[in-house]
């Protein structure tokens, strides 16, 4: 049976040259890089590398580069840590509706503890509008937060924009950037970005670390205390062959990847949009490279998902954090979707390796799929 994976949004396989990269540092360069003697020297010095290949991708000069274990600890230590640390300025936060669920988790933790959060609506296509924004930043307002490029639907918000009304109001501006890192390019000082999250395992890197990216003067409190490791803000021993796979991974990373995989997803819209009763979830354009994300009327997402599976095609039904939930995706909610049209939807999820015979050979199981459940659907 033939396998194809198309959840690369969920995680991407790691790029034999990254394991290359991280090899050594499992038996032979395995020292401490808190340690004076030259095991430790020479993991510190793989570990600043790494730091230094991450800045330059972003154009991070005068920002502080924190390794954390992912995506999700970072933006809790951004959430958190900016509440926390500037507290005495005011309690006020502003997210928006379709953010990842660490992001909407960590919020209304804040709201037990006193903080007030604004959650931004977005447009049909996940846009937030500027004037919302403006709108509801207040005095007491002292972060906001936006993804970058939607995990579900793909929407790539326009950073510069939202970055410059932050900026204005002197509020400090974090975003996620864990889908769209390395596929969309960043200037986090043209952006006026304040801190911005990223991960590896979303760019072919291996899983378990990330990192918060922070200008230089900011005010936040660490989640972890111990050692002091990272500048005093992340205590724990530094994952050495993580962070060295990390920077690896954003080394041999290159936006003319970003145009080819374009070029199959767009190829694959087509296809998909071919189906009959069948909507496109988010926008045509600004949508990030290997996304798509749509909903089949009359049809359980899951369904098709598990479908799909039996083939050996892997996709999923929306952010692999919270796909096991009964509830209906609450990006597609936010969108306008009825809550039936919401559980209707699967996201597929290119890769720079996906090929078009891998895409074609997914549309005939997907129209198969597709005929087979409505013709078990009592509402058709």
């Amino acid at each position: 049976m033939k396998k194809i994976y198309l959840d690369n949004a969920a995680t991407t396989k790691v790029d034999k040259k990254v394991i290359g990269a991280m090899l050594p540092f499992f038996d032979k360069k395995y020292g401490n890089a808190s340690s004076l003697h030259s095991f430790g020297r020479e993991s510190r010095g793989a570990l600043e590398k790494a730091r230094e290949i991450i800045k330059k991708k972003l154009s991070a000069y005068g920002y502080q580069i924190i390794f954390t274990s992912g995506g999700t600890e970072a933006n809790n230590f951004a959430i958190k840590g900016i509440a926390f640390a500037n507290k005495h300025k005011g309690n006020h936060i502003i997210t928006t509706q379709i953010e990842h669920e660490c992001i909407l988790n960590s919020c209304r933790w804040l709201e037990t503890q006193g903080f007030s959060v604004t959650y931004l609506p977005v447009d049909r296509e996940g846009f937030v509008k500027k004037e919302e924004l403006a709108k509801a930043i207040r005095k007491d307002t002292i972060l906001v937060s936006i993804i970058h490029g939607n995990n579900e639907i793909g929407t790539i918000q326009n950073l510069r924009d939202l970055g410059r009304i932050c900026k204005e109001k002197k509020v400090y501006f974090h975003t996620d950037a864990c889908q769209s890192f390395t596929k969309v390019p960043i200037d986090l000082l043209k952006d006026n970005v304040d801190l911005i999250t990223i991960n590896s395992h979303k760019i072919n890197g291996p899983k378990g670390v990330g990192a918060l990216v922070i200008r230089d003067g900011i005010e936040i409190e660490p989640l972890l205390h111990g050692g002091g490791q990272e500048k005093g803000l992340r205590s724990s021993t530094e994952n050495i062959p993580g962070s060295v796979g990390f920077g690896k991974a954003v080394e041999i990373s290159s936006y003319k990847d970003s145009i080819k995989i374009e070029k199959i997803r767009n190829y694959l819209i087509r296809k998909v949009i071919e189906i009959k009763n069948v909507k496109l979830n988010g926008p045509m354009k600004n949508r990030l490279c290997n996304n798509v994300n749509v909903s089949f009327k009359n049809i359980e997402g899951e369904s098709v998902v598990l479908y799909l599976d039996k083939k050996g095609i892997a996709v999923s039904t929306g952010s692999a954090c919270s796909s096991k939930s009964l509830e209906p995706s609450h990006v597609l909610i936010a969108i306008g979707l009825k809550p039936e049209e919401a559980h209707g939807g699967i996201r597929i999820s290119i890769s720079k390796e996906t090929t078009k015979k891998e895409i074609d050979y997914t549309i005939k199981i997907l129209k198969k799929a597709v005929g087979f459940l409505r013709g078990l659907s009592p509402f058709v």
